[in-house]
């Protein structure tokens, strides 16, 4: 029944959310403008996700009740209400989740969210609690500057389901092929939204990058992003690119026990677990690169780490990579980066140059760990490498979703840090 219910809310959910939330605060998203805040602040949007909504029968304020999202008043003046939120990673959308949890007799009843990429961020933002607040004249003044109101739309004026358990994600898929730094969330008329995620693949500019500089290659600040992975019962392994080091063990990836692991243990000369089976996650880099160090963090993870990890890598065009997609990845050119590892529990790992067996440019990684359990951070150090046209990342700008029946997405992106449309007026 387990894996029937699971299977059930992976053929519904959309193959954008295995993508990196890259307005959520723990990545420097942020509000910086919205028309009013009467009941709750507009901030809320962007929580994080291990903190799903909440709902407090008995809480209220001077203002009226507690809710845990944005919420105006009940307007009665001509327009509609909005926000601008300036993403903490820019780079490329290719959806959202307008979730009204909660909010079911006062939810806004339609919304449509328009995009733009600044030269330049705005220096004004909205600090404190703005709970019981509207947009000054000057605040609208400043935001007028913007021109947001011509913004491409990226998902046009739609309907909103209540945030009733069974219906509240409201999921929108996005097919907009330039970066995008900031957003304008619209709330027609007016009402209340408790979050927005917004999934896509960040976008850096490399051309500032020396080669002769080390950087994180698989950052979700660097354009890494996951594209597959075997199991993600408690945590998705996106999380493993985030920000800093886990705050808990949901800010990892954690898998179920495996029902194949012997009834008896039995180790190898090294200590390593003999088991016939293992989980895995697979990511591109957000440039190719060669890797010369490699961290892997079980930070919080103390009674559910795994046993061991090892690291493989490859070289992928984009054509390759959507056939290893279609595989499960069983037709990759992988070759071991990292051979297996003893890991601790709560404990980052670092491995030098001299642990790894590649010496060449790659492009992707596969973790593997065994026989189960769960790993807050990896970090893959190394140069950045000239892309040369048979790695052309670059060269294919579509987005290519593939339906499977597991959650495996693939995005052939284009990685050029493209400034189209939509500068701050000077």
């Amino acid at each position: 029944m387990a894996e029937r219910r699971a299977a059930a809310r992976a053929a519904a959910e959309p193959d954008f959310l295995q993508f990196n939330d890259l307005a959520c605060e723990t990545v420097g998203g942020r509000v910086i403008f919205a028309t009013n805040e009467w009941f709750a602040p507009a901030a809320n949007l962007l929580k994080v996700k291990q903190e799903p909504p909440q709902f407090i029968t008995s809480a209220f304020t001077e203002f009226g009740k507690w809710m845990d999202g944005w919420e105006t008043r009940r307007k009665r003046i001509p327009g509609h209400d909005w926000c601008i939120i300036q993403l903490g990673v820019p780079g490329l959308i290719y959806g959202f989740d307008v979730d009204t949890s909660f909010f079911t007799g006062n939810h806004s009843p339609y919304v449509s969210i328009q995009a733009g990429c600044l030269d330049e961020p705005p220096t004004f933002t909205l600090d404190g609690d703005r709970t019981g607040m509207a947009a000054s004249d000057s605040q609208l003044a400043a935001v007028a500057k913007l021109g947001s109101e011509v913004w491409p739309e990226l998902v046009p004026v739609s309907e909103l389901q209540p945030g009733y358990s069974d219906c509240c994600h409201n999921y929108f898929k996005v097919n907009f092929t330039h970066r995008v730094t900031h957003l304008r969330l619209n709330m027609y008329p007016d009402g209340g939204i408790s979050r927005l995620r917004v999934y896509g693949v960040g976008q850096r500019d490399w051309s500032s990058v020396s080669t002769r500089q080390d950087v994180d290659l698989v950052a979700l600040t660097n354009g890494g992003v996951c594209l597959g992975y075997s199991d993600a019962h408690f945590g998705h392994p996106r999380n493993m690119i985030g920000f800093g080091r886990a705050a808990n063990m949901a800010d990892g990836w954690e898998t179920a026990r495996r029902l194949d692991r012997p009834k008896e243990l039995k180790v190898d000369q090294r200590g390593i677990l003999q088991v016939p089976g293992w989980e895995w996650a697979v990511f591109r880099l957000g440039h190719p690169g060669v890797i010369s160090s490699i961290e892997v963090d079980t930070n919080h993870f103390k009674g559910n780490f795994p046993d061991s990890c090892r690291i493989e890598a490859c070289s992928l065009t984009p054509k390759e990579e959507a056939q290893c997609i279609r595989t499960r990845w069983e037709s990759g050119k992988w070759q071991v980066l990292l051979p297996p590892q003893k890991l601790r529990p709560h404990h980052r790992h670092l491995y030098s140059e001299a642990e790894l067996t590649l010496t060449r440019p790659v492009s992707h990684v596969r973790l593997i760990i065994a026989p189960d359990g769960g790993v807050s951070r990896l970090r893959l150090w190394g140069r950045p490498t000239p892309i040369t046209a048979s790695s052309d990342q670059s060269a294919d700008t579509s987005l290519q979703t593939l339906n499977l029946q597991t959650h495996i997405t693939a995005c052939a992106a284009n990685t050029e840090d493209v400034k189209v449309f939509n500068t701050v007026k000077k």
